[in-house]
């Protein structure tokens, strides 16, 4: 009994020693990263007053020109732009802080699997940078648009600088996660935990939840939960599409193993 008791021990030993080595491994991982950002911020400080200015280009550009947002903290006006800057270098680093996510994870990849990761890495970069210029450029003009011009009369409409960040950052964040649709579809069928035809089948319950969604994390207006809601639906057909096209092969395969009766008999 001695020899299999040495054998576990030493076992535990070395799940013990690789433990460790992934936990410096993400450690150091973080710390690239979190410089990454630090490195980007502080080359954003001395223009903070500018990062500001693009960050509420869209707002400042419905409201009068002789107004602009209002601030009712005390150190909103010193924080707030602060802040604003902290979130954009963030969103600059990302492509750094996600290919150190991938440098922690590849190592335990196949081959295979890392022929599909990078480019799948790289997409949901892509497509977050478009979800949340699809937010600024497009859905924050028609927002405050149709904010401003419904206003009821004798109403003054100026926004809290603060507020209006957090509606910012919500609404970049919600677009530039739900861009990541087709990438979330890709990675079921690829995966093989929904086959691609039940997917295809819940289209009318993507539909209606895509518009559930868009209620949740948009503000409570038609506008902008629909300018969510329907680009979810195409992306996630478009999700479908390409899935079609990169495992065509696999699709195939699945689906003669499934025909197939079993231990080869007929």
């Amino acid at each position: 009994m001695a020899a299999p008791d040495r054998k576990r021990d030493e076992t535990e030993e070395l799940a013990e020693g690789t433990l460790v080595s992934h936990l410096i491994e993400l450690r150091q991982r973080l710390v690239k990263a979190t410089v990454a950002v630090a490195v980007i911020l502080v080359a954003l400080l001395p223009f903070q007053d500018q990062v500001w200015s693009v960050v509420s280009k869209p707002l400042t550009d419905v409201l009068p020109e002789d107004s602009g947002p209002i601030s009712t903290g005390v150190i909103a006006p010193f924080l707030t732009p602060l802040k604003a800057t902290f979130y954009v270098a963030l969103c600059l680093a990302m492509p750094v802080v996600l290919y150190q996510i991938w440098k922690f994870v590849a190592p335990g990849l196949y081959r295979r699997e890392k022929r599909f990761a990078m480019p799948l890495v790289v997409s949901s970069i892509l497509l977050f940078y478009l979800g949340v210029a699809f937010a600024y450029f497009v859905v924050f003009g028609i927002v405050f648009s149709f904010i401003w011009n419904t206003v009821p009369p004798g109403v003054t409409w100026f926004p809290d600088i603060n507020q209006f960040l957090s509606f910012a950052l919500r609404m970049c964040f919600s677009f530039g996660v739900a861009f990541e649709i087709p990438i979330a579809t890709f990675m079921l069928v690829w995966s093989g935990l929904v086959p691609i035809a039940t997917l295809g089948k819940a289209r009318p319950y993507v539909f209606l939840g895509a518009f559930v969604v868009g209620m949740l994390l948009t503000p409570p207006d038609a506008i902008s939960q629909t300018m969510l809601a329907l680009p979810m639906y195409v992306l996630y057909e478009g999700g479908l599409i390409l899935s079609r096209i990169l495992l065509r092969d696999q699709l195939r395969a699945r689906a003669a193993a499934a025909e197939s009766p079993p231990d080869g008999t007929g």
